[in-house]
């Protein structure tokens, strides 16, 4: 008994494909100011870098979520259960920062 299968190949959807190169643009151009930034600021505005890293580094990771893990897409309550757990993460280190510099102030 031979089998025999059909490929059958389907046209490119070039809708999807610009899309993607949006995506892939959008997430290049934050790069380019990220590296900018981090070799044009001088080091006497460290937290301003800092800061400035974080909040662009924030908008690229959202925008991987919400694109190409389509999280985006999904309604509000699958969100939540997603975005919630890592505020609260986040929350955490910043406590455990905070803590350990009070530790730290009053050990040495």
């Amino acid at each position: 008994m031979e089998q025999t299968t059909q490929v059958e190949v389907k046209p490119v959807n070039k809708a999807k494909v610009r899309h993607f190169v949006k995506v892939m643009l959008y997430l290049a151009a934050i790069t380019f100011i990220e590296f900018a930034i981090a070799f044009t600021v001088p080091h006497e505005y460290k937290w301003l870098r800092i800061v400035v890293f974080i909040v662009l580094t924030i908008f690229k990771a959202y925008y991987i979520v919400s694109e190409f893990m389509h999280l985006g897409h999904e309604r509000r309550s699958l969100k939540m259960t997603i975005i919630l757990p890592m505020l609260f993460v986040v929350f955490l280190i910043f406590i455990l920062i905070f803590q350990a510099h009070a530790i730290f102030q009053v050990l040495y």
